[in-house]
Parts: structure tokens; C-alpha cells; sequence
């Protein structure tokens, strides 16, 4: 029992030495896959960066890992180095920001199959042992739901907040009120910055002021209001976004377009909230 209890505090104080030069942890989730949780944590991130911040991007949905696609890096080959005996996971570098996904290491056609403990200890590793130095912020992309990597990531590591991800369709909104529900669990308790409704309508580019609510209106609205969240932003369906996520260059690097100003705003409630202590 003596060894289990020294074998958590060795854990607990590396966890803490690896994360002592990042001011804020925020994991971005969602209820359920496809609501575009992914681009949104790409997109904050690059918006963050645009504002001065020192801001890094881990990819921890491990059953589902769509950051090396979103900055067209699959495939790239994971260096590594050594410092004082430790060794270290390099992060790659793009668009000013440090990026570090769980697919580099599988390969991009096979389904994972892990159980808990293997996921957990794969998230470990990839936050834990990748040279992060000093950041303003760490985004942390999570996986759908309220699986073993959530349980871990909130137990385990010193978060300052989580926002989340819905479509206005009612499943994703029921999915999504679970995932909050438990980030706001007593015994787990962080803070939760509020909701993004994501294809909350559809734009098309030669009718700038149309808006068409395909997937429903206002459903992750009324999900804030039930459960006292702000919402903090609402998306638009974009052909301007599935294109720049094709390409590898997400849209909040083009600042000017209604997209990337839309992220620049969201980057800034964030950086706002945090700052003043939600």
C-alpha cells in the first residue's frame, strides 16, 4: 500500500513539474463527435496566438485525432531530445503556436482498441513528457463524452477551465448537458467558461445578411440559460471553414474574414474570463 501511495505522489509531482510553466489549462469538449470541437480548439488556439499569447494545442481525443489533418502535418515524424537525463517529446511549430496530437503515434487507418489504463497513460505521456516550455495557454482538444481521458484529465491535472462544444440539434444538446454536468460534479469541480453553438446556421457567401437554421434554433441557448452558462458564441455553417480545414490553414488566420474575426472575438471573452478569474 506504501508503494501505491509513493508511486501516486511520484506521478502527482511530475504531472505538476511538467505543467508549472503554463498559466492556463483549458480542455475543450463536447457531448458527442462531429459538432466540430476540433476546429474550434484549432481555431482559438491560432486566434490566442494572433493576440501576443504563448499558446500550445495537445490533441487528446485519441479515438478520433484530427489535429495533424487541420495543420497538415500527417505523417511528420516525432523528434525527441534529452534534458538533464529526461527525455522529452518535441512539439511541432506551426503558425506560432506548439502542436502535439496522439496521431502522430498510431497509425492514421487502424481503430485504437485501449482500455482505460491505456488511454489514460497515453494522455499522461503526451501532456507530461512533450517540451512545452512556457506557455500563456494550453488547449487541450479532448474526446467526446465523459470517458476514462476526461476522468483522468480532471483528476490528474491542474485545469482552469473547460469550455464546451454543441450543435443546436437536441441530441448533441442532451449529450452536451451530461459533459458539464461533470465538470461541475462536487468531487471534480472546474470551472466551466461557457458553450459554443457551432453550425448554428448557414451563411451563403452571395447572401451575407441570410441566415438558414438547418440543424434547429437556439437549442444550445436554451441549454446555457437551463444550466446558468453563458454562451459565448455562435458559429456559423461555413464552406470558408471546411475548405481552410482541408487545406491545413484554419480560417482564424485569415483575421479579415467574418470566421476569423468571429474566433478573434471568441479568443478574447476567453482570454478575459481567465484572467479575471471567471
Amino acid at each position: 500500500m506504501t508503494n501505491i501511495f509513493a508511486q501516486r505522489k511520484e506521478k502527482e509531482e511530475k504531472i505538476l513539474a511538467s505543467m508549472q510553466h503554463i498559466k492556463y489549462l483549458i480542455a475543450v469538449g463536447s457531448g458527442k463527435g462531429g459538432v466540430g470541437k476540433s476546429t474550434i480548439a484549432a481555431n482559438l488556439a491560432i486566434a490566442l496566438a494572433q493576440k501576443g499569447f504563448k499558446v500550445g494545442l495537445a490533441d487528446a481525443d485519441i479515438y478520433g485525432p484530427s489535429i495533424p489533418t487541420l495543420f497538415n502535418i500527417d505523417g511528420e515524424k516525432v523528434m525527441g531530445t534529452e534534458i538533464n537525463g529526461q527525455s522529452y517529446i518535441l512539439p511541432f511549430e506551426r503558425f506560432g503556436i506548439k502542436l502535439m496530437s496522439i496521431g502522430f503515434f498510431v497509425e492514421k487507418d487502424k481503430a485504437l482498441i485501449w482500455r482505460g489504463p491505456m488511454a489514460s497513460g497515453t494522455l499522461n505521456q503526451l501532456l507530461v513528457e512533450t517540451l512545452w516550455g512556457e506557455l500563456d495557454y494550453l488547449i487541450i482538444d479532448t474526446p467526446p463524452g465523459t470517458g476514462d481521458i476526461q476522468l483522468s484529465l480532471t483528476q490528474d491535472f491542474p485545469l482552469s477551465a473547460a469550455l464546451f462544444v454543441a450543435t443546436p440539434q437536441e441530441v448533441a444538446v442532451a449529450d452536451v448537458r451530461r459533459a458539464v454536468n461533470m465538470y461541475r460534479n462536487e468531487r471534480i469541480n472546474i470551472p466551466v467558461l461557457g458553450l459554443v453553438e457551432n453550425m448554428a446556421y448557414f451563411t451563403p457567401n452571395d447572401l451575407p445578411d441570410r441566415k438558414y437554421y438547418i440543424f434547429g434554433k437556439d437549442g444550445a441557448k436554451r441549454l446555457a440559460e437551463e444550466l446558468n452558462l453563458d454562451l459565448i458564441m455562435q458559429m456559423p455553417i461555413s464552406e470558408n471553414i471546411s475548405q481552410t480545414n482541408d487545406s491545413g490553414n484554419p480560417i482564424a488566420l485569415d483575421f479579415q474574414s467574418i470566421e476569423g474575426k468571429a474566433f478573434g472575438k471568441l479568443a478574447s471573452i476567453v482570454s478575459e474570463r481567465l484572467q479575471r478569474g471567471l
